[in-house]
C-alpha cells in the first residue's frame, strides 16, 4: 500500500515520534511510506526506510494551541497557511496514496482544520478514492465543549473508514477520555501501543538510578527542578536527569550548575529505554511515549501529569496506572521537592505486578487494521465502479431510467430541511416531501418551496399491537381511518395548494390491505410505500409508485448502511430496470429521511446524485408526472 501521513506537534515530540515509529514499521512491512511534519524539525530523529516532506513549521507557546507561530514571536501568516495548505494538497496528488493517515485530527489540531479539510476534501475526490484514517493516542484529552465532541463527530462521519486508537483497552478504554458518538464508536481500531522495538533490544544500564525525564518541551522545567530539590533530600540515591531538546541551553546550564553531586544530568539520549530498564524508579509526566517505555521496561514510576491548559490526558492515563498498582502520582500543582521525596521513597517499594499484559505490538496491530480498512474501502470504491457500469449499459443502448426522489417525515422547517432543498436543486431534481398532517408547522409551507407534497398518514403513530410491526393504518376501523385520511388530505391541500397531491405515505410504509380499495373515498389518487409494486394500480383509480432505495441502517441503529452493499443494491435496480419494457416500467424510488442523517449520509447521496446525473443515463421525474392525480383541491388558507 502507498501510505501518506500527516502530523504537527505543536509542543512536545509525542505525536511526531509516534507517528515516525509507525511510518518506519509500515515501511519495513513493504509498504510505501510517505510521512507529512509540519511541526519544527527534529534533526536527531533517525530515519526508517520512508519518504519525508517538512512543512514551513509552526509551534505554539504554553498551552495555547489556538494561537500558532512560524518562528520565535512571528505568529503564523495566512501566506504560510496557505504555503502549507498547498504542499499537503500537491504531496497528496503526486503520492496518489491507498491510506491517507491523519495524526489527531478530527480531535484535535482545530487550530489547523483548514489545511486538515483541504486533504480530507481532496482525497474524498480522488477517483479510486483512497482511505482515509485517524490514528490517536489510547485516550484523548476530553473534549472542553460539547460542540467540538459533535464537530469532531460530524468530521468522522464524512471523511473517515476508520479510528486507529494506539492503546490497549484492558488498561485504558478510549472512551476514558473522548465521547464518541455512534459514527467514531464504530469506526474505533484498537492497535495496541506503538512501541519502539528496536529500543527493546538494547542492553539495560544496570546503574540503579531514579530516571527524571519529561519529553522534549520545556514544559518539564519544573519537574526538573524539584528533582534536584528532592535528590537534596534523598543523598543516598543516585538521579539521572534528562532534559529534552527543546529546553533552552541557559535553563540547561542553570541546572547544571545547582545540581547537587547525587544527580548528573544530560540531554535526552537515544538509549532512553535501556535506561529505564535498569533503572530503580522512573520519575516522568505521563505522556504516551514515556509510558509505553515504562510499561516496555516494567519500571516502577512516579507520575508528574502535565496538566496545564485544562490537559486532562495525561491524568487520566496516570490514575489508570495508579490503579494497577504501577505508579505513584503527583498532581503538577502539588510538585516540590519535599513532595517528590516523599512519592520516590514510596515508589521505590512498588513491584509491578508479571501477571498484567499490555499489548505493544501497536505496529502490527496498526498494520492488520489499515489492512481491514483498505479492504473495506476497495470493495465500497468496486461497488461505485459496478454502477458505473449499470449506467454505461443503459447509455450504450440510448435508454433512460426514471428515477424519482421522495423524503418521508417533514413537519416544519429545519436546517436539515433546507439542506435536503439545497442538494435537490444540486442535482437538478424534484424531491416530494411526505408531510405528516397532524404535525405540520405553519413555516414549512414557505419553507418547502415548491417541491411537491405527499400525506405521510395521519400522526404517524402506531396502532399495532405489541410484538407487531409498527403500523399506523391499520388495526383500527376502516371507515374511521379512511374519513380521517380525507380530512387530513383536504388539510394539507389547504396549505399547500397545488403543490399537495392525493398521494398516500402510509408510515413505516405498511397499511392494512383492506383499506387500500377504500383509499379513493378519501379522495385519494396514489399510494407509495417500499419495494416493487405489485401492479400499477393498487386498486381501482390508485395509481402506485413505490420507492426501493433507503440508504439508512435502520436495522443497524441508523446511520448509513454498509456503502459497498448499498451502491451495489443500486446497481442492481439499474440493471433490472434496464431489463423491463420502458412503457411498464416503474421508476427506481431514492427514499430519504432528511431529519435522521448524518454527515456520512448526506455525503453518500451527494456522491449518488452527481453520479446518477453525470451517467446520462437517468431522467430524474417529479411525483407529479408519475401519480394519476385527479385533485380535489380547496382554497388555501391560512394557519391559526
Amino acid at each position: 500500500m502507498k501510505i501518506l501521513i500527516v502530523v504537527t506537534h505543536l509542543l512536545g515530540i509525542g505525536h511526531l515520534a509516534r507517528m515516525r515509529l509507525l511510518a518506519r514499521g509500515l515501511a519495513a512491512d513493504g509498504h510505501d511510506v510517505t510521512l507529512i511534519s509540519g511541526g519544527r524539525p527534529q534533526p536527531h530523529f533517525d530515519g526508517g526506510g520512508f519518504a519525508f516532506v517538512q512543512l514551513p513549521p509552526v509551534h505554539c507557546t504554553g498551552t495555547d494551541f489556538s494561537t500558532l507561530y512560524e518562528g520565535d514571536g512571528i505568529v503564523l501568516s495566512d501566506a504560510t497557511r496557505n504555503t502549507r495548505i498547498d504542499l499537503i494538497v500537491s504531496t497528496l496528488a503526486r503520492v496518489k496514496p491507498d491510506v491517507v493517515i491523519t495524526e489527531t485530527f478530527p480531535f484535535g489540531r482545530r487550530a489547523l482544520k483548514n489545511e486538515f479539510l483541504a486533504l480530507c476534501e481532496q482525497a474524498d475526490a480522488m477517483r479510486p478514492r483512497p482511505a482515509i484514517v485517524a490514528s490517536i493516542r489510547d485516550l484523548l484529552n476530553p473534549p472542553s465543549t460539547q460542540a467540538k465532541a459533535e464537530d469532531a463527530e460530524i468530521f468522522v462521519a464524512r471523511f473517515f473508514d476508520g479510528i486507529l486508537v494506539h492503546g490497549d483497552a484492558r488498561l485504558v478504554p478510549p472512551q476514558a477520555g473522548w465521547p464518541f458518538g455512534p459514527c467514531g464508536a464504530r469506526a474505533l481500531y484498537l492497535t495496541g501501543y506503538i512501541d519502539d522495538n528496536r529500543a527493546a533490544s538494547n542492553e539495560p544500564h544496570h546503574h540503579d538510578s531514579i530516571v527524571v525525564s519529561g519529553g522534549g518541551s520545556a514544559a518539564s522545567l519544573p519537574l526538573y527542578r524539584s528533582a534536584c530539590d528532592a535528590a537534596r533530600l534523598l543523598p543516598d540515591q543516585k538521579w539521572h536527569i534528562l532534559i529534552g531538546h527543546g529546553v533552552p541551553q541557559d535553563s540547561f546550564d542553570a541546572l547544571t550548575t545547582n545540581a547537587p553531586t547525587n544527580v548528573t544530568i544530560e540531554r535526552a539520549r537515544q538509549d532512553f529505554r535501556a535506561l529505564l530498564a535498569g533503572a530503580r524508579l522512573s520519575v516522568s509526566q505521563a505522556g504516551y511515549n514515556t509510558i509505553v517505555d515504562l510499561l516496555a521496561t516494567r519500571c516502577p514510576m512516579v507520575l508528574v501529569p502535565f496538566a496545564a491548559g485544562q490537559e486532562l490526558e495525561q491524568t487520566l492515563r496516570a490514575r489508570v496506572l495508579q490503579e494497577a498498582g504501577w505508579a505513584k502520582i503527583i498532581s503538577e500543582s502539588e510538585l516540590s521537592g519535599p513532595r517528590l521525596a516523599h512519592a520516590v521513597a514510596d515508589g521505590l517499594t512498588l513491584s509491578l505486578r508479571d501477571d498484567t499484559h499490555v499489548d505493544l505490538d501497536g505496529v502490527k496491530g496498526s498494520m492488520a487494521a489499515l489492512t481491514a480498512i483498505k479492504v473495506r474501502r476497495d470493495d465500497i470504491e468496486s461497488a461505485w465502479e459496478t454502477l458505473a457500469g449499470a449506467l454505461s449499459s443503459v447509455k450504450a443502448r440510448g435508454d433512460a431510467i426514471d428515477i424519482w426522489w421522495r423524503d418521508d417525515d417533514a413537519t416544519e422547517a429545519t436546517p436539515q430541511l433546507k439542506r435536503l432543498l439545497s442538494l435537490a436543486r444540486e442535482a437538478e431534481s424534484s424531491v416530494a416531501l411526505a408531510v405528516i398532517p397532524d404535525r405540520v408547522a405553519p413555516n414549512l409551507v414557505t419553507a418547502s418551496e415548491d417541491m411537491p407534497i405527499l400525506i405521510h398518514g395521519i400522526a404517524h403513530q402506531n396502532h399495532a399491537p405489541p410484538q407487531q410491526k409498527k403500523q399506523e393504518l391499520g388495526f383500527q376501523p376502516t371507515e374511521a381511518l379512511v374519513e380521517a385520511l380525507r380530512v387530513r388530505r383536504e388539510r394539507l391541500e389547504r396549505l399547500f395548494g397545488t403543490r399537495a397531491l392525493p398521494v398516500l405515505v402510509p408510515p413505516w410504509n405498511r397499511i392494512d390491505p383492506e383499506l387500500v380499495p377504500l383509499l379513493h373515498e378519501a379522495g385519494l389518487a396514489g399510494l407509495s410505500t417500499y419495494k416493487r409494486r405489485p401492479a400499477r394500480m393498487a386498486a381501482p383509480g390508485l395509481t402506485q409508485v413505490n420507492t426501493h432505495f433507503d440508504p439508512i441502517d435502520w436495522h443497524g441503529g441508523g446511520g448509513l448502511a454498509p456503502e459497498g452493499a448499498i451502491v451495489r443494491h443500486f446497481a442492481r435496480l439499474i440493471a433490472e430496470a434496464e431489463q423491463e419494457p420502458s412503457a411498464g416500467r416503474e421508476p427506481i424510488g431514492l427514499l430519504t429521511h432528511h431529519l435522521v442523517h448524518n454527515e456520512a449520509i448526506w455525503a453518500f447521496l451527494s456522491r449518488l446524485l452527481k453520479a446518477l446525473n453525470q451517467s446520462g443515463a437517468v431522467h430524474f421525474v417529479s411525483a407529479a408526472s408519475i401519480f394519476d392525480t385527479h385533485q380535489m383541491v380547496s382554497p388555501p388558507v391560512m394557519v391559526e
